[in-house]
């Protein structure tokens, strides 16, 4: 009797993880709130719709875990890990995303996500993932560890080397050509030669996979750099 309520208080103090959701969609904060409701160990505290808007929801609240989008509008998902990485370095966050190329997921770790996990997994996977994640262990879906292994064809490293991601400049001539600048306009707005861009160019269509303009135009229209 004495142990039945022992254990029964156990449960009654057993501490709840506060989660909080960056994700656009606000049926996404739904169907995670749904999936949690019967677990009393994790409630989505908050929902924000940016990257903006999550960086001032941590520097007024406390979240145990932030699950995060890549795609995000006005600052994506890796700009706003590298954001949280130098003002709350201790914060925990989980990528929760339908992004699973090389680059995101590459990216996001490098940047300190603490796992990456497939927005299409099931709802034990996701409450699994969660408690490994706040456990202090690592967690990545099926198919983000298969993007991390392929990771490694874009590094000089040994596997668990740095990813080499896209460069600040990188970056910059992806934005420009999906705004449909020609060579000499990039060129002329970054003060580099035309020849540079167009190396440039022939360097990001190897290193995303893309045969072609459009390619690298879908690319920045899936981060939301336009």
């Amino acid at each position: 009797m004495e142990q039945a309520s022992r254990r029964s208080g156990t449960k009654r103090r057993m501490r709840t993880s506060r989660l909080i959701l960056a994700d656009p969609l606000a049926i996404v904060a739904e169907g995670l709130r749904t999936w949690l409701k019967d677990h009393p160990r994790y409630t989505v505290a908050d929902h924000v719709r940016s990257g903006p808007e999550l960086l001032d929801a941590l520097a007024n609240s406390t979240y145990d875990l932030v699950l995060l989008e890549v795609s995000l509008p006005k600052m994506d998902g890796i700009d706003t890990m590298r954001a949280i990485r130098k003002s709350h370095p201790e914060q925990l966050v989980l990528a929760f995303s339908e992004m699973l190329e090389i680059e995101y997921v590459n990216s996001m770790l490098i940047e300190g996500c603490a796992g990456y996990l497939a927005k299409s997994c099931e709802p034990e996977e996701l409450r699994f993932a969660l408690s490994q994640v706040l456990a202090g262990d690592r967690y990545l879906s099926d198919a983000a560890n298969s993007a991390v292994e392929k990771g490694y064809a874009h590094t000089s490293k040994h596997p668990g080397g740095a990813y080499i991601g896209l460069t600040t400049r990188e970056r910059e001539i992806i934005r420009m050509v999906a705004m449909e600048r020609t060579n000499e306009e990039i060129a002329t707005s970054l003060f580099i030669s035309v020849d540079t861009v167009k190396s440039h160019r022939r360097q990001l269509m190897t290193k995303l996979n893309v045969r072609n303009s459009a390619g690298l135009v879908r690319y920045a229209v899936g981060r939301r750099w336009v």
